[in-house]
């Protein structure tokens, strides 16, 4: 799987005129399930995200996770991040795992940071959504995974 993060102070997602998920601050995380990747590589990403030191301690380092902060999370699926690029000006996503279970994995993946504790929110799979975000820092963190 791919995950792009961004730290947020907040975020939302509206599809046709109506907010589906709002959070305060947190990570706004956008997510792209890959060929060959199953439940475990969801729950080890969530598990990996939730564990991110990438707020701030009283130090002003990045050195507290998601949990340690009380933040939500916002996840939106977004196949976009399988982009190949690497010909022409077209991009390519056949690196994207089809819908079926690109769907399963991203709902795996926000249920997985659920049984974290976390409050999650989530975008609607497959819709034209509007995401709204007011990036901390700027923090912006790719991850991708391998299984």
């Amino acid at each position: 799987m791919r995950a792009l993060l961004q730290r947020v102070s907040a975020a939302s997602v509206t599809v046709a005129g109506e907010v589906v998920g709002e959070i305060g601050p947190g990570l706004l995380i956008f997510v792209c399930a890959m060929p060959g990747d199953e439940t475990a590589t969801a729950r080890a990403l969530a598990a990996k995200v939730a564990k991110l030191r990438l707020f701030k301690d009283e130090a002003g380092k990045m050195n507290l996770s998601l949990p340690q902060v009380g933040g939500a999370a916002l996840v939106v699926s977004q196949f976009t991040l399988a982009a190949d690029t690497r010909r022409g000006t077209r991009p390519g996503f056949s690196y994207a795992a089809p819908p079926e279970l690109a769907e399963r994995l991203y709902e795996d993946f926000a249920e997985a940071l659920r049984g974290l504790d976390l409050p999650v929110e989530t975008g609607r799979f497959g819709a034209d959504m509007a995401v709204a975000l007011t990036n901390d820092g700027p923090v912006t963190i790719w991850l991708d995974t391998e299984v």
